[in-house]
């Protein structure tokens, strides 16, 4: 098998819990446009397919943001709100998030090592640095792709494909790091290997159902593919 050169990670539910952040802005949004909010444990099963879907669930109040109720939802309303959320969470990006326990430190074992990182995440491209800013994981990482940088986001394999090209790697030196099924099936799609996380946000399905190469319940776990 392929020695390993690089891994591409996730971001929200995968390095960090930014479900406090996220709920903040969403219930802002909501008030502002005169709809029902929802509590965090709710919202936490709502994020994982970027900010726009997140938005529709909380204007639908389902998970599923193809459901009649949310087609019912009309595109200026979706619009509208879209934007008062990115106006909240700009304000907020990372006050109440937190990085998952053992995240730094294995980032930068990886790092030290001479492993290539990335970040491939659904969240719009604006949000990324004040994250990865605000936690000093910036400089462990050679690339960052946000839900739309790309025409395509996971589970798409448009951005993976896209991390090969640029840092000039085959897919099989590759390993995709996440948290749902948009992470796994991205990796099949673009024939890397995957490490799915039990711990972060894939709408209480067990992600091994989606088959993953390796399955952790720790972050650190990961090293033990490495070694």
């Amino acid at each position: 098998m392929q020695p390993i050169t690089t891994f591409i990670f996730d971001l929200d539910g995968t390095l960090v819990d930014s479900v406090p952040d996220l709920a903040s802005a969403l219930n802002n949004a909501l008030n502002d446009v005169g709809m029902a909010t929802f509590g965090e444990s709710t919202i936490r099963n709502w994020v994982g397919n970027g900010a726009k879907v997140l938005v529709e669930r909380g204007l639908s109040g389902n998970t599923d943001a193809n459901t009649q109720q949310s087609k019912s939802i009309s595109n200026e309303l979706i619009d509208h709100t879209f934007q008062r959320f990115l106006y909240h969470y700009d304000l907020n990006v990372c006050r109440a998030s937190t990085l998952y326990p053992h995240v730094y430190d294995t980032l930068s074992s990886l790092s030290r090592k001479g492993y290539t990182l990335a970040l491939v995440t659904n969240k719009p491209k604006k949000f990324i640095a004040p994250i990865v800013e605000a936690f000093k994981v910036e400089s462990f990482f050679s690339l960052f792709i946000g839900g739309d940088s790309l025409k395509e986001k996971k589970p798409s394999p448009l951005p993976l494909n896209h991390v090969c090209k640029t840092l000039n790697v085959k897919a099989n030196e590759c390993v995709m790091v996440g948290d749902s099924k948009n992470d796994i099936l991205a990796a099949h799609a673009a024939s890397i290997r995957s490490v799915g996380l039990t711990y972060g946000y894939n709408y209480g399905e067990d992600i091994r159902a989606h088959n993953p190469n390796w399955v952790f319940d720790d972050f650190s776990g990961i090293a033990s593919i490495i070694s």
